[in-house]
């Protein structure tokens, strides 16, 4: 009896060292440490448009110009690509406080860089996903949404499932965060920077520019400190 006591024990014993074994390296398999996961955030437009055409896509014939000039803030006169900077460089501060590695596609306004080029430049960074700042424009309309391409995208149909998960786990935790209206996600193929991109990738719109109301609320440097927390939530859910 106590030779087979002993026998149970050990088996036991033997039992929960392999099965904590298991559970550690399962652990460090699958949970991807925040310190190994890179963010490419591009904050959208530039100084200046540059209206030369290039393709919305790998081989495609349809060419659109490789930099929009962007909207313009109706009350605060603040262009586009200057909001854009701004909460990038304050999500940029907060991805790294919280962990993330982060690669910023532009941190001036006086550059000349293509949306395919942009796009390719997040391929190349080695990061996990591209994040593409941007603000709406149209008439008396509020709200953020989330851009992102479809299943049925010639170019990037496989990042489609990926990319609408990422969309939304961004808008939901930036419209929580800022309490800006949550107007939705959006499947569009038309996008050059997104169409180029190897990676799970979404557009964000922030908000109108051509709404007084939510443009003066944009340019406050408090609230794009919220604005960043609710994008940098976001990205702690997609990767949960």
């Amino acid at each position: 009896k106590r030779q087979l006591k002993k026998i149970v024990c050990l088996a036991l014993i033997t039992s929960m060292i392999l099965g904590q074994k298991t559970l550690k390296t399962t652990k460090n398999v699958t949970a991807k440490e925040k310190k190994d996961i890179k963010i490419a955030i591009d904050a959208g437009h530039q100084a200046r448009g540059n209206f030369a055409m290039e393709p919305v896509g790998p081989g495609s014939s349809t060419r659109k110009a490789k930099v929009a000039g962007g909207a313009t803030g109706v009350a605060s006169h603040v262009p586009e690509y200057k909001l854009t900077l701004a909460v990038s460089k304050k999500l940029q501060k907060e991805l790294k406080a919280r962990g993330y590695k982060v690669y910023m596609i532009r941190t001036k306004n006086n550059v000349n860089i293509s949306n395919k080029k942009r796009a390719q430049l997040a391929n190349k960074s080695g990061a996990d996903i591209y994040i593409r700042i941007h603000a709406d424009n149209s008439r008396a309309v509020t709200g953020a949404s989330g851009l992102y391409p479809s299943k049925a995208n010639r170019y990037v149909s496989k990042l489609s499932a990926k990319s609408k998960k990422l969309s939304s786990c961004l808008l939901k935790s930036y419209c929580k965060k800022t309490k800006i209206r949550n107007r939705g996600l959006v499947a569009r193929d038309d996008l050059t920077g997104t169409n180029w991109s190897k990676i799970p990738v979404s557009l964000i719109e922030m908000g109108f520019l051509s709404n007084p109301s939510e443009d003066r609320k944009m340019q406050k440097s408090n609230f794009q400190i919220k604005m960043a927390k609710g994008i940098a939530d976001g990205i702690d859910a997609y990767f949960k």
